[in-house]
């Protein structure tokens, strides 16, 4: 009979020491978030996902030049003397079409390198840090603003206009030589003929 009772409260006791922790932790404010429709906010210079802001790109390829992991690809095409491709907002005036710019964030290595040279700041990490993805390639942020056609257009027009100029200096540089021999010409026959005149003398 002693050993039932001695039972009955060891059993008793163990349920309000556990009780003893629950009733501790009931008043105390929780530490956890309901995510993901709450998200704990982010220190201000938070390395996350990249993005580019096109309006203010100039197509340098700098950031390109500073990634040690080479993950963003540039491509770009000189613009025509009677294309106006308008101002940066800090004034930068832009000559360059970029046709693409690419950034692949599987191999973003978020060093932040990329940031600091750029001239227009166009470039710059977010706090964006879901983007989970079942394809790898979809982990490829095209951010160029020309679909392919306009991009393909652009490079037609400048190869066009530099043929033209290749063009242009191959005739002046004939034009230019055949004036050059005519010159020449003029000259042997007049020192020929001075020279037939002192013969005749």
């Amino acid at each position: 009979m002693k050993q039932y009772f001695k039972n009955t409260w060891e059993g008793l006791y163990t349920v309000f020491v556990g009780m003893k922790i629950t009733f501790k932790h009931l008043f105390v404010p929780s530490v956890t978030i309901q995510y993901p429709s709450v998200k704990v906010p982010l220190p201000e210079r938070v390395r996350n996902r990249l993005y580019v802001n096109m309006d203010d790109c100039i197509g340098c390829d700098q950031c390109a030049r500073a990634c040690p992991v080479n993950c963003i690809t540039i491509e770009t095409v000189k613009s025509l003397p009677e294309e106006d491709l308008g101002k940066t907002s800090n004034g930068k005036k832009k000559a360059l079409w970029v046709t693409k710019f690419n950034i692949d964030i599987a191999k973003c290595c978020y060093c932040q390198l990329c940031v600091f040279p750029c001239p227009t700041e166009c470039i710059y990490m977010t706090d964006v840090y879901e983007f989970a993805e079942f394809e790898r390639n979809n982990l490829i942020y095209n951010f160029a603003t020309l679909t392919a056609e306009e991009a393909e257009e652009k490079k037609v027009n400048y190869e066009k206009m530099m043929a033209e100029k290749e063009a242009q200096k191959a005739a002046a540089a004939k034009a230019k030589a055949e004036a050059a021999a005519k010159t020449k010409k003029d000259e042997n026959s007049s020192e020929n003929k001075i020279d037939k005149e002192k013969d005749s003398e």
